[in-house]
């Protein structure tokens, strides 16, 4: 696959100009020259295979050879909700979640969370959506949700989503979830923080139609908890 650089504007066959931080990453850390194939996208769900022309100080001109829709996406919506761990464990979950396919990430507040403001910042988690999506060959980005309470998240306008969250002492494994492969019913995920839900989130959600599984008999981290609720769901 070649190089492949994410725009934020329109896309289509012809020339096109590329400025900014890719068209740096494209000239010096890549050292692309005249000539050279580059993969263009920009989340429409195309991709833009293009050749390089000419590249300047500040901004590189390419031509635009095609434009190519292979399917990488799930055929059903699959959204995850969890608190964001501190570190570069957050930047982990969200690079995974975008590999697997899952189309939305909502960061969560809940009563036990301890994240700094700062790790869930949106732009930033933005950044690491598509940066994984540059390498796993994703051409939709994960959306990145809006910061909210698990209270809030709950009291959302109801969906058919079948509502799905990890919990240890749960008495129902994931494997008994009765999935639909025909029907490709929205799915939704949660993961509570390190400590994992307080008694009254688990009874708001089993208000709300949450169904509770267990994930096995060891305590699993956050993001391993989300990255495998997400992985088992993918497959089916």
């Amino acid at each position: 696959m070649s190089e492949r650089y994410y725009v934020n504007l329109p896309l289509a066959l012809g020339p096109f100009t590329l400025d900014g931080p890719e068209a740096h990453h494209l000239a010096t850390v890549c050292r692309l020259r005249p000539g050279d194939a580059v993969c263009l996208f920009n989340g429409d769900g195309r991709e833009y295979p293009s050749r390089v022309v000419h590249v300047a100080r500040r901004e590189v001109h390419l031509e635009v050879l095609e434009v190519c829709q292979p399917l990488r996406e799930l055929p059903f919506s699959l959204e995850v909700a969890a608190p964001i761990p501190k570190g570069d464990r957050g930047q982990f979950l969200i690079e995974k979640l975008t590999e697997l396919g899952v189309t939305t990430f909502a960061p969560l507040i809940c009563e036990r969370s301890n994240a700094h403001p700062r790790e869930t910042r949106r732009d930033k988690l933005e950044r690491h959506v598509i940066e994984a999506s540059k390498q796993c060959g994703r051409n939709v980005l994960m959306q990145i949700g809006e910061l909210a309470t698990w209270a809030d998240y709950c009291n959302r306008e109801k969906t058919d989503a079948l509502c799905i969250f990890a919990h240890p002492e749960a008495d129902a494994a994931f494997s008994t979830i009765p999935f639909g492969k025909s029907e490709r019913r929205p799915v939704q995920l949660a993961v509570g923080p390190e400590g994992g839900f307080t008694d009254e989130e688990i009874a708001l959600a089993q208000q709300h139609g949450w169904i509770a599984v267990s994930l096995g008999p060891r305590i699993l981290r956050l993001e391993t908890a989300a990255i495998t609720l997400a992985i088992a769901v993918a497959q089916f």
